[in-house]
């Protein structure tokens, strides 16, 4: 199984890269990860000029990248628990998460995707985001492997 998630940030944390890599780490037991960070300047100019823009841009970032398996985490997605959570990996080998920018996607973006998550009804900054996304890949691919982890 492959796994990528792809993040549109323009800078790190060292402390939330390195807990991110430490589930990367335990993830690549079950799987292939990967995390692709997109930020470029055409995406810094669209966030200047506007949200319409900026979700734009998102769309052309990420657009080129929509194969396999591809989950979109919006505030507006569907709510799932960990085991609901652990069933998109039953869907394919190749499985894309995308976090949206600072304003969201597009809903052309949206109709592309296979499947529109919600990590919470709380708004986390996209670093803590994808901190969070990490850790309940690895939990779904434990539950998914009858590791005991989730438990």
């Amino acid at each position: 199984m492959n796994v990528k998630v792809f993040t549109i940030e323009k800078s790190s944390d060292k402390a939330l890269d390195a807990i991110a890599g430490e589930y990367t780490k335990m993830i690549s037991r079950f799987a292939k990860v990967e995390e692709i960070k997109i930020f470029n300047k055409q995406i810094a100019s669209a966030q200047m000029i506007g949200e319409k823009e900026a979700r734009a841009s998102y769309t052309k970032a990420y657009e080129s990248h929509l194969k396999g398996y591809n989950v979109a985490l919006d505030v507006e997605g569907e709510q799932l628990n960990s085991e609901q959570f652990s069933t998109l990996f039953d869907q394919d080998v190749s499985i894309n998460f995308f976090i949206g920018g600072a304003f969201g996607f597009e809903e052309g973006f949206l109709s592309k995707t296979q499947k529109i998550i919600s990590l919470s009804r709380l708004t986390y900054a996209h670093k803590i985001a994808k901190v969070v996304l990490f850790e309940q890949i690895y939990r779904g691919l434990c539950i998914k492997n009858n590791h005991p982890y989730h438990k």
